[in-house]
């Protein structure tokens, strides 16, 4: 079942176009959502949600057209951005009290789990919260009125590898029943290695790919070859970098030429990343 299902999603600025953004997220599973800073990340998710109003497109939330319904499937999304900051002189149980009235299905015996889960005192100001427990105090406030889709704007940025590691094991934990779905957006791609089920790329506004983790990897190559070899490979390479021994660039897979001395090894998503963004800055071709 689609949990969440963007469809050609355009919103334009005067110096920036989110164009015809399409993917889709089934229930019970995690999906990355990477791109530079300034690709169209959180500007999709405020889209999603209705807090940006886009030009033209499609939300559908567990097949339920969004700008129809956008009041009763609020009540099923739980979305964090850039953590918990309001309120921050106030203590939780003071900023829980306002947020509880929102939603239908708040249950306080859940909020109490949690609270204990995540090793939350609701006594404490939002001020004295370090990154990680203002992500931990996000979700448990989701969870208290029963989400079953998170939307999170980069969650586990500032935090230490630690911090990162313990929030992302909760991720997976909470998609285990199969009844909760994930989208989170982040530049820290290791943690995507280490949790998402799916990978949606977005450069410049526009999807580049929205894939499996696996068969994104599966679909590009890192290739290196001599100085000699880089002009007949040069048109199929997405970008590359030139060194003292030859070259180094990503190709994708179906494009990589046969009878070259090359060798091609599996591109991690970072390398992924790394060599789009060369590419638009060097305004080469894109391979895409």
């Amino acid at each position: 079942m689609d949990m969440l299902k963007v469809t050609n999603l355009n919103k334009r600025y005067e110096k920036f176009h989110l164009k015809d953004v399409s993917f889709t997220l089934d229930k019970g599973y995690i999906m990355g959502f990477i791109g530079a800073n300034g690709a169209g990340k959180t500007t999709t998710l405020k889209s999603i949600l209705g807090l940006v109003h886009a030009d033209s497109g499609e939300i559908s939330v567990l097949g339920n057209d969004f700008a129809q319904n956008e009041m009763a499937l609020k009540q099923q999304i739980g979305f964090m951005f850039g953590g918990v900051d309001y309120y921050a002189k106030q203590r939780m149980s003071a900023v829980t009290d306002v947020v509880r009235r929102f939603y239908q299905t708040w249950d306080d015996a859940e909020y109490q789990r949690c609270l204990k889960k995540f090793d939350l005192d609701e006594n404490k100001k939002i001020e004295e919260l370090s990154d990680g427990m203002k992500v931990k105090y996000a979700l448990t406030l989701a969870l208290s009125h029963k989400a079953e889709l998170f939307l999170l704007d980069e969650p586990t940025s500032g935090l230490d590898p630690v911090a990162r590691d313990e929030l992302l094991e909760l991720f997976q934990e909470l998609i285990e029943d199969g009844d909760r779905s994930i989208l989170f957006s982040t530049h820290i791609t290791s943690d995507l290695e280490k949790c998402a089920d799916f990978i949606t790329y977005i450069e410049n506004g526009r999807i580049v790919a929205s894939e499996t983790k696996d068969d994104l990897i599966a679909m590009y190559r890192i290739v290196k070859g001599a100085k000699n070899e880089l002009e007949r490979i040069r048109p199929n390479l997405i970008s590359y970098k030139k060194h003292s021994f030859g070259f180094t660039g990503l190709i994708k897979t179906d494009n990589l030429p046969g009878g070259m001395d090359l060798v091609a090894e599996a591109p991690t998503l970072e390398e992924i990343m790394i060599y789009h963004a060369k590419k638009e800055a060097d305004n080469e071709t894109a391979v895409i």
